[in-house]
């Protein structure tokens, strides 16, 4: 068991503390061994942060998708702080309390349909996880045993739970952690700078054709096998793949065919992304489960949830059916408080409102981007955006994988951040810089994020 540690001189920065103690997700911390200084930021308002040093950043993700409304929001943490003071903590275990009651029905009331149930998680990986264990315990309490299979998209990403890495279509994160849990298939994802040749000029055909390959794994699995189909409204890993038109309702009609559930994985889309409180009510289809998180407390606490149509629930409201499953934190009342005061600065800003007025903007300012050699794509929704890297436009060829090293990991991420602008460079999939900002921001920072974009970009194309 480690010492308590003694008293640290001034010497000691936080960096140097963070290389020695804090194990970092997704990191590589061979940088830091080797001489690399962890950022470390202590300070946010608006859209900016601020590192220990006193530099500026545009937040351009929002912290991980997060951070809607902005960091600073003292609203948010004083109503965390009155309900702390109040009841900081109890369980919603065959109990409840007036926070998780009150904002069980608020987001029931704001899902499109017959979504009115709504089950907590601290995070969007536990909803997924919740979903897939709801969809195999319904199907048992409904006579349909054999349904336990889910189809997934590829190059998707839904979590690092067991059951949600499962899910996931990225092959090499879920090497080191295998076998996973079986039963879960892939099927082709709705990148149209990728689409087949013969389909890139015509968006519907491109959906139909992405939809019917669901139905082609239904079939082929046996639909009495398949018990659900997730997909995110606009898919994240591989760089922001909205829906093409007539996408998602045709994907609704194959479920309602086969009697599969249509779960909309909405972790990073939901709460103001693509301009609505779900991207699923943007769009116009309404699914039997959504999951989500993150944006639901703007990031100012842990929190998700799985809200479920009221068909699902019916099985559990007669004699000693119960969900077989929870975490300790679900419906946390301080949370539950973070989340309420979140929709009503929401509401009261109209910020849904305020990402769809300015999403084209946001988009015309990312494409100016196409007049470098290196940018092959600009796509996305609402405040969620991705620019593809190439090393050939004409020939959509992609980054091999020693440029995707040397550029993507090796310069873009850092040159990014020392310019002032903190986004997500990423391969999983093609090579993409990716953009989710505050869904507070407009015009001026539409353009100081292009304007660093176009620097750094230029010098990565002379790298390659």
């Amino acid at each position: 068991m480690a010492s308590t540690p003694p008293h640290l001189p001034a010497s000691d920065s936080l960096a140097t503390r963070a290389r020695d103690h804090l194990w970092m997700p997704f990191t590589r911390h061979s940088v830091y061994e080797d001489g690399g200084q962890v950022p470390v930021i202590v300070r946010g308002d608006g859209a900016y942060v601020w590192d220990e040093a006193g530099r500026r950043y545009l937040d351009g993700l929002s912290g991980l998708y997060t951070v809607q409304l902005g960091h600073g929001r003292t609203e948010i943490g004083e109503a965390m702080a009155r309900q702390a003071a109040e009841l900081a903590f109890f369980p919603i275990w065959s109990y409840a309390h007036p926070r998780a009651i009150e904002l069980a029905e608020r987001l029931a009331h704001l899902a499109p349909g017959d979504l009115n149930r709504v089950f907590f998680t601290s995070g969007g990986g536990e909803a997924v996880e919740s979903a897939w264990k709801l969809a195999k315990q319904y199907f048992k309490l409904v006579g349909q045993p054999t349904r336990h299979k889910v189809i997934s998209r590829s190059v998707a990403y839904h979590g690092t739970t067991q059951g949600a890495l499962s899910i996931t279509g990225i092959p090499y994160a879920k090497q080191p952690f295998e076998p996973l849990v079986p039963s879960s298939m892939r099927v082709p994802n709705t990148n149209a700078y990728r689409a087949p040749e013969e389909l890139r000029d015509d968006e519907k055909a491109f959906g139909r054709w992405a939809a019917d390959r669901i139905e082609e794994a239904i079939v082929f699995e046996g639909a009495e096998t398949v018990a659900a189909v997730f997909l995110e409204p606009v898919q994240n890993a591989g760089g922001c793949f909205p829906p093409p038109p007539g996408y998602l309702e045709r994907v609704r009609e194959i479920c309602d065919r086969h009697g599969v559930l249509m779960v909309a994985d909405e972790t990073i889309t939901a709460f103001g992304r693509i301009g609505d409180t779900f991207a699923m009510s943007r769009f116009g289809v309404t699914p039997d489960i959504i999951t989500c998180a993150k944006g639901m407390t703007s990031g100012y606490a842990p929190m998700g949830a799985m809200i479920a149509s009221d068909r699902l629930f019916e099985p559990f409201r007669h004699g000693s059916a119960m969900f077989l499953h929870g975490f300790t934190w679900s419906g946390h009342p301080v949370g539950a408080a973070a989340a309420l005061a979140s929709l009503d600065i929401f509401e009261r800003e109209g910020i849904h409102a305020h990402v769809r007025e300015n999403e084209e903007g946001f988009r015309r300012t990312l494409e100016r981007l196409h007049d470098l050699p290196i940018v092959g794509d600009v796509r996305g929704a609402g405040y969620f955006f991705a620019v593809e890297l190439v090393q050939d436009k004409a020939q959509r060829l992609t980054l091999s994988d020693e440029q995707a090293e040397r550029v993507l990991r090796g310069y873009l991420s850092t040159a990014l951040f020392d310019l002032g602008l903190y986004c997500r460079a990423d391969d999983r999939g093609d090579p993409i810089v990716q953009l989710s900002p505050p869904l507070i921001i407009g015009q001026s920072e539409f353009d100081e994020i292009e304007q660093i974009l176009r620097t750094v970009l230029t010098e990565a194309w002379n790298r390659l």
